[in-house]
């Protein structure tokens, strides 16, 4: 078995795979509508992204499972019908571009088109039948967009990339913000299955070639993060498995002990009755049993502290790639919480002020919750046009099911019950119950603290900017003192009075108004 071809990381003068920017000039990039398909070895997918460039929005996903590279290693060339779906894809995804008005649609193809000898010919008939033009990139230039996807959602993420498709795996470090060494292999569930031997062929196949991975990549036994489809399905059964009751896919996380009981709760189950109880496809499922034993070897010889399920990608990194720096170095949580104020909020820019209000109350907390606070401030009223009777919940169900970057499942949670408590004085009694203790106590009060002190500062401003109310907080006296500008008197009437109180209470701290003399 030949070794798997190592590369270390683009210069910063590199332009990039294609030669183009995805986005015409950098100082409108927050505004840009860019659409890019990844023709893969098991499905074809469009993704239009829209919004905030940092953290960009998914104004259209659709995939469709064509399985182009089936028996690629059998015969040397495409699967016939795959071919055929993929084309009509490609053809369909055309027309959708041209209806959204997008000027650009960049086209990648990863390792079946690249491998087939009918490669050259699938890419010459779209580009007969729709104008455009694939880009076959390498495997060495998957595992780096891969890993800037990743790069993209985990600000100053470190560890392993592992980007498994249909016909490949690839690897990928990644530390500091920035890319290292990369490998490609032949370790993709379609190629697998072409393996002779049976259940111990593959085994020893796969064992085999991890360890020549490992010999290449040297030691990885930081952080294992997962992109592709097949880990998303074998982390969705890993939720239905463990009873898992926050089903968002990015940021789930795995222990190795996890992937070892998931592994043989697959080799197990009845595949049919578990593609029903998961949620997943036909075609999808067909192939979880083998990148099952694919993943519990690679842990098994990586060792990694845990596993972490990345749903950016090849697609992203094809952004995060034409970004400056300037822009990656930007927060992708923050960025898309500004943006969504800027579009959505009553009042855009008071999330600010009202950050400015609250800090006080949390002098003492990390640099890491506090971003979390700021997030929180920046979203208060971005769901105010929901109905009165289930703002609550929308706040919470938008919170923790947003497709956000930066933030695990915890920190959903958190940010969650904080824009809950900014309008209901109470979390008991939801429907999100069992959501709640993916938090401690100690987490949740704190969440409740924040809510109910956004839900009052709301009631002083009506204009951002304006400095009429602050906070002093006194943790060891258990004092909560508001200073109040004579101004401000006026809107501290009976409703902002039981807010306040509300506060105090949570805090369990006595609670004293003053009047401002400056």
């Amino acid at each position: 078995m030949e070794p798997p071809d190592v590369q270390t990381e683009h210069s910063e003068n590199d332009t990039g795979s294609f030669g183009l920017s995805l986005f015409d000039d950098p100082s409108t990039r927050a505004l840009s509508r860019v659409g890019v398909v990844d023709v893969g070895s098991n499905s074809v997918r469009m993704v239009v992204f829209d919004g905030a460039a940092r953290s960009p929005a998914y104004f259209y996903n659709e995939k469709i499972m064509c399985a182009l590279g089936a028996g690629v290693s059998e015969t040397g060339q495409l699967s016939p019908s795959g071919r055929k779906r993929a084309l009509a894809a490609m053809i369909r995804f055309k027309h959708l571009a041209d209806g959204m008005g997008l000027s650009e649609l960049t086209v990648v193809a990863t390792a079946a088109v690249r491998d087939a000898s009918d490669g050259p010919a699938f890419c010459a008939d779209v580009l007969r039948d729709t104008g455009l033009k694939i880009w076959v990139i390498d495997g060495k230039e998957e595992a780096r967009l891969s890993a800037q996807g990743v790069l993209l959602g985990w600000p100053g993420a470190y560890g392993l990339i592992c980007d498994i498709g249909g016909s490949s795996m690839e690897l990928a470090e990644i530390s500091e913000g920035r890319v290292g060494k990369r490998v490609t292999s032949n370790l993709g569930p379609l190629k697998l299955q072409s393996i002779k031997g049976g259940y111990k062929g593959r085994k020893a196949h796969i064992k085999a070639t991890i360890t020549n991975l490992v010999e290449q990549m040297g030691a990885q036994r930081d952080r294992l993060f997962l992109v592709g489809g097949s880990w998303r399905a074998i982390a969705r059964i890993d939720m239905h498995r463990r009873g898992y009751p926050l089903h968002v896919l990015h940021e789930y996380r795995m222990t190795p002990a996890h992937v070892s009981r998931t592994a043989k709760y697959i080799e197990e189950a009845n595949i049919d009755e578990l593609r029903s109880a998961c949620g997943i496809s036909s075609a999808r499922m067909a192939l979880v049993p083998l990148a099952a034993m694919v993943l519990k070897q690679l842990v098994k010889a990586f060792k990694p502290t845990d596993i972490a399920i990345s749903s950016y990608g090849i697609r992203e990194g094809l952004l995060y790639e034409q970004m400056p720096q300037r822009l990656r170095d930007r927060d992708p949580l923050i960025e898309a919480s500004r943006f969504a104020e800027a579009k959505d909020a009553r009042m855009p820019g008071f999330g600010k002020s009202l950050y400015d209000f609250v800090l006080p109350l949390f002098k003492s907390a990390p640099d890491a919750r506090k971003r979390l606070i700021k997030a929180a401030c920046l979203l208060h009223d971005v769901s105010w046009r929901a109905h009165p009777d289930y703002r609550a919940e929308v706040c919470f169900d938008n919170a923790t099911r947003a497709n956000l970057g930066g933030l695990n499942h915890s920190e959903r949670i958190y940010l969650g019950l904080a824009l809950l408590h900014r309008y209901s004085n109470s979390h008991e009694g939801t429907r999100f119950a069992e959501l709640y203790t993916l938090t401690d106590d100690k987490t949740q009060l704190e969440a409740e603290v924040l809510g109910k002190a956004m839900r009052f500062g709301a009631m002083l401003w009506m204009e951002k900017g304006a400095d009429r109310a602050t906070f002093k907080w006194f943790p060891k006296k258990q004092l909560l003192e508001l200073r109040l500008t004579p101004d401000a008197l006026p809107l501290y009437g009976e409703v902002a009075e039981v807010r306040l109180q509300s506060l105090a209470n949570s805090l369990n701290a006595e609670l004293s108004v003053k009047i401002r003399k400056d």
